[in-house]
C-alpha cells in the first residue's frame, strides 16, 4: 500500500480540505499586490468534453450523438470562443469568462497515461512525472520555495483544512489544522467501489465492513428507505434527486466559502487547496439533465460562493480546478463514459487575463485520438501550475523544474494566464 492511501479514519470522514499558507510572497508584497491562490481537485475524473464542448469540431456530433452539447440544444450550451461551448449547468463560471475573470485550458493533462485513479490522483498532486511512494505535494514544496514577507504573522505557518482529509497536494512538512463543516457528502457507490477493490488486497476485513455497508444501501434505495434529513426530508422518505443534488450543491457550496472566508482575511492565509469527490461517470453520465450537469452546477455554485466571500480580495485571486485525467470520447454502452486521458482545467479570478479558451486542438477524428477512444493531451498540466506560481506568487523556475515539479525542466511554464 502507499504510503498516502487513505486511512480508516479517512474513509469513514469522506474527503474535502483545505490547507493554507499565512505567508505573503515577499516579491509580490514588493510589487504592492497580496495575491491568493486556491485549488480545487475534482476527484474522480473529469468528463472535459461534456463540461466544455468543441462544438465547431465536425466530428463532435458523430462522437456523442444525441447526447453531445449544441447551441442549439435543450438546454443549450453556452458559447465561449465560436468553437467550444460550456456545459449550460455553468451560468456563473459563463458570467465570468464574458467579464474576462475565467480561463479553460482543454486537451491538458499530467504526465500520467494509464487509466487508475490512485496512480493519476498520485500524479496529478505529487507533482512527479510518474506515480510512486511519495508523502509531499507540489504546492507544499512550492510554498517553500517561495520567500516569505517578513510581516507575516508567525502562526501563519500553521495550515489549516476545510475537511478532515488533507489533499496529497498540500501534504509535507507544514503543519495543517482542521475545520470540519457541519455538512459532509455521503461517499458515492463508485468511490465504495473503488476503495473496496483497493482494501481487499490490503485489509479484507474492512472491506467485509464495506460490501455490508453496500449492500445495505442498495436494500434501502430498493425499499424507499433513504433518509436524508439535512435536506429537509423526513427520515425514512424516499430520497428525490432534488433533494440529493441540493446537498451536494449546499456541501460545496459552504465549503469552497468557508475556504474563501479564510483567505479574504487580511491576516489570514494566502494559498490554499480543497477537493471534491464524485466525478467517476461510468453509467449514467446525465451531462445536461443527470449526475454530472448536478456536479457541474454544484462546483458553479462553489465558484460564486468564493467570489461573494473573497470580497475585495477576489482581485487577487486565483481559483485552478483541475481532475487527474479526462474520460473517453465516446459514451459507453450504459451511457457513461470510461477512463481517459486529456480533459479541462478551470481557471477563475480578478487576477487573471480571462475570456479565453487555451488550447492546442487535437482534433476528434478516429486517428486524432489517444490510443483510439480519448481526446489527446496537447497541454501539460504542471505548464499550467508553473505559470499560475511563476507569474501570480513569483516563485522561481529553478525552483520550479527541480524541487517542486522534478524532473521537468522541459515543461516551460504557461504565460500570460495573470494580468
Amino acid at each position: 500500500m502507499r504510503l498516502h492511501a487513505p486511512t480508516r479514519r479517512e474513509l469513514l470522514l469522506g474527503s474535502g480540505a483545505l490547507f493554507a499558507w499565512a505567508h505573503v510572497p515577499k516579491l509580490a508584497r514588493a510589487e504592492g499586490r497580496d495575491p491568493r491562490l486556491l485549488v480545487i481537485v475534482l476527484r474522480g475524473a473529469l468528463d472535459g468534453l461534456a463540461a466544455v464542448a468543441p462544438v465547431g469540431d465536425p466530428d463532435w456530433n458523430r462522437l456523442r450523438g444525441d447526447k453531445a452539447l449544441a447551441l442549439d440544444g435543450t438546454p443549450a450550451a453556452l458559447p465561449l470562443d465560436g468553437f467550444f461551448a460550456l456545459n449550460p449547468a455553468m451560468p456563473n463560471l459563463h458570467r465570468l469568462y464574458n467579464a474576462g475573470a475565467a480561463t479553460i485550458v482543454h486537451a491538458a493533462a499530467t504526465p500520467y497515461r494509464e487509466r487508475s485513479h490512485f496512480d493519476g490522483q498520485d500524479v496529478l498532486e505529487s507533482g512527479l512525472p510518474k506515480p510512486g511512494a511519495v508523502t509531499t505535494g507540489w504546492l507544499n514544496r512550492a510554498l517553500a520555495a517561495l520567500e516569505p514577507e517578513g510581516r507575516a504573522n508567525a502562526r501563519g505557518r500553521h495550515g489549516f483544512a476545510v475537511g478532515p482529509v488533507t489533499p496529497l497536494v498540500v501534504r509535507g512538512p507544514a503543519p495543517v489544522l482542521s475545520w470540519t463543516p457541519p455538512r459532509l457528502p455521503p461517499a458515492s457507490d463508485d468511490t465504495i467501489m473503488r476503495l473496496l477493490d483497493l482494501y481487499r488486497h490490503t485489509d479484507p476485513a474492512l472491506a467485509r465492513v464495506l460490501e455490508e455497508r453496500l449492500g445495505l444501501a442498495a436494500i434501502a434505495r430498493a425499499g424507499g428507505m433513504d433518509a436524508m434529513p439535512a435536506n429537509g426530508q423526513r427520515p425514512g422518505a424516499p430520497a428525490t434527486p432534488a433533494a440529493g443534488a441540493a446537498q451536494v450543491r449546499a456541501f460545496f457550496a459552504e465549503a469552497a466559502g468557508a475556504a474563501a472566508k479564510f483567505l479574504a482575511r487580511p491576516d489570514g492565509p494566502r494559498i490554499g487547496a480543497l477537493a471534491f469527490d464524485g466525478w467517476d461517470t461510468h453509467a449514467n453520465e446525465g451531462e445536461l439533465n443527470g449526475r454530472l450537469a448536478v456536479l457541474l452546477g454544484a462546483l458553479d455554485g462553489a465558484v460564486a460562493a468564493i467570489e461573494t466571500n473573497m470580497g475585495a480580495a477576489w482581485r487577487e485571486t486565483v481559483v485552478a480546478i483541475v481532475t487527474e485525467f479526462g474520460r473517453t470520447a465516446r459514451l459507453n454502452g450504459t451511457e457513461g463514459t470510461d477512463h481517459g486521458t486529456a480533459t479541462v482545467a478551470f481557471l477563475a479570478g480578478g487576477a487573471l487575463k480571462g475570456g479565453r479558451v487555451v488550447s492546442d486542438w487535437p482534433g476528434l477524428k478516429d486517428a486524432s485520438l489517444h490510443e483510439g477512444r480519448d481526446l489527446k493531451a496537447t497541454a501539460d498540466l504542471r505548464a499550467v501550475f508553473k505559470g499560475l506560481l511563476k507569474d501570480h506568487l513569483r516563485a522561481g523556475e529553478k525552483a520550479l523544474a527541480g524541487a517542486v515539479f522534478p524532473d521537468s525542466a522541459t515543461v516551460k511554464p504557461m504565460a500570460g494566464l495573470v494580468g
